[in-house]
């Protein structure tokens, strides 16, 4: 079953007489269960593709279904709860909030899905210890190295139970053994259910995916399935 199924999509963008052209006519089906790695040279639009995914930003033109949803179609209000709740993201940067601790930057996601405080701290110390990072659940972002940051950001995108993780340059920040061991946890997570679209610039890191997508100039040019798998 396609979790993501998009047709003709188009991304274009216009800063005063200059028309820049991110996508073009993509098309792409992603099935519940896959994991998939997007990669391409800087500038074809690998994270555009992304972001839209994610429901953060909207192409141009062309169609978009998520969970069988035409998500462009949705009002700003439906797309964010669905965002919400179905789709966790991880990026190269964490992108973690300072002030708050491990455990604070993990439960953001629940607040805005409106559980109770005690359905939070037993999802929170669930998917802390799932990442083997409960032991520092009290440190802020800055006693941390770069490969706990990275634990937390996916702790962080999967504490709401998603559907879907969508990684940009997750090890973009890393060195190769913490970049080996953020791959190990998404390989777990996309073992356990959880669909993965992963943008990467590391052959070695996208052959742990099922499928690997080459995007250049904003075109699919190649798409090669690495192993057979049932989804």
């Amino acid at each position: 079953m396609s979790l993501i199924q998009i047709r003709k999509l188009n991304k274009t963008y216009h800063a005063e007489e200059v028309e820049t052209r991110a996508l073009a006519d993509v098309d792409l089906s992603v099935a519940a269960g896959e994991f998939v790695a997007i990669m391409g040279p800087s500038g074809c639009g690998k994270s555009t593709l992304l972001n839209i995914l994610g429901m953060i930003d909207s192409p141009t033109s062309g169609d978009y279904s998520f969970m069988g949803e035409d998500v462009l179609h949705l009002g700003e209000v439906k797309r964010a709860a669905l965002r919400k709740r179905h789709i966790g993201f991880v990026f190269q940067n964490f992108n973690l909030i300072e002030e708050l601790s491990v455990f604070e930057n993990v439960e953001l996601p629940l607040m805005y899905l409106r559980l109770s405080p005690a359905e939070r701290s037993t999802r929170v110390r669930e998917v802390l210890e799932q990442m083997r990072i409960l032991h520092r659940r009290n440190y802020y972002p800055e006693q941390l190295s770069g490969g706990q940051q990275q634990r937390v950001a996916v702790a962080r995108a999967m504490v709401a139970r998603p559907r879907l993780i969508l990684a940009d340059e997750p090890t973009g920040n890393l060195d190769s053994a913490n970049g080996e061991d953020v791959l190990d946890l998404l390989s777990d997570l996309n073992a356990a259910g959880t669909t993965v679209v992963m943008v990467t610039h590391s052959p070695t890191y996208a052959e742990r995916s099922h499928r690997i997508v080459h995007l250049f100039d904003g075109r699919i040019i190649m798409d090669n399935t690495l192993a057979e798998t049932a989804f």
